[in-house]
């Protein structure tokens, strides 16, 4: 006869599992001696191993009992049960790991590789990484609104970035986020905004499919996310608009927001 510490050690088993597996009425618990002790027999050896088996293969303690006393058909239907409901929680898990690596991957889990390309492209080129971020929400927003629009927009933006004036005033820009709205800088800016729209914009946009109008919430939304990061930039968009009222061309739109129409 053994003790519980005996059959735990047998079994391979903690004490702590022996006395939870009591709890659980799952196996069963011998009267005391005449000095106090609890003592377990072979078949409670047997039973422990037998627990302990099909805990360690995954089967929920809430079904052992069940297939403890199970006749052979029975048992092989539940452990059929019970391992396709494990396939099934494998397959979640790995799809949730998939997720997990995808976080790595930082912009690649919100943007399609193309724009995330672009924002690449803009490190390079030394914005800084708050403009940046900038501008992949307003990318996660046309993505998210206007999901059909991207590819065009970001051939524009791609063909913006080719032209070393544009690179400089989308720098130009970066710099002006921390100017007093009221610095006489910003009207300069402006006026150089307003010239490259006029002159470059067309030749950029003339791939577009005629009547692919953005979609105006998109773009309101971009709008209002670019120019609330910053008063200057919020100004900036006055004084274009400005004077832009004073020509006949597209609108100029901002750098960090080029895709405006």
């Amino acid at each position: 006869m053994l003790t519980i510490g005996q059959l735990a050690a047998h079994a391979g088993v903690t004490v702590r599992a022996v006395r939870h597996y009591h709890q659980r009425g799952l196996l069963a618990e011998p009267a005391r001696d005449s000095s106090g002790y609890r003592r377990y027999d072979a078949q409670a050896v047997v039973d422990l191993v037998r627990i302990k088996t099909l805990s360690d293969a995954g089967v929920p303690l809430a079904r052992i009992e069940e297939l403890l006393h199970a006749e052979p058909g029975k048992f092989a239907a539940a452990i059929t049960q019970i391992d396709q409901a494990l396939a099934k929680k494998i397959r979640a898990l790995t799809q949730h790991r998939r997720r997990i690596a995808e976080l790595a991957g930082g912009e690649r889990l919100f943007l399609p590789d193309e724009i995330v390309e672009i924002l690449d492209q803009l490190r390079a080129l030394g914005v800084s990484e708050r403009t940046v971020q900038i501008e992949r929400d307003a990318w996660i927003l046309v993505a998210a609104l206007s999901p059909e629009q991207v590819p065009e927009w970001a051939n524009v933006k791609r063909l913006a970035l080719d032209d070393p004036q544009f690179c400089q005033l989308y720098l130009a820009c970066d710099e002006a986020f921390d100017w007093d709205p009221a610095d006489p800088r910003l009207m300069d800016l402006a006026e150089v905004m307003v010239a490259w729209a006029s002159q470059r914009r067309p030749e950029l946009e003339r791939d577009i499919p005629p009547g692919s109008a953005a979609n105006p919430v998109a773009v309101a939304l971009m709008s209002a996310l670019v120019e609330s990061s910053s008063p200057a930039w919020h100004r900036l968009g006055e004084l274009s608009e400005t004077r832009m009222e004073t020509q006949d061309g597209p609108p100029a739109g901002h750098p960090v927001l080029d895709t405006d129409s």
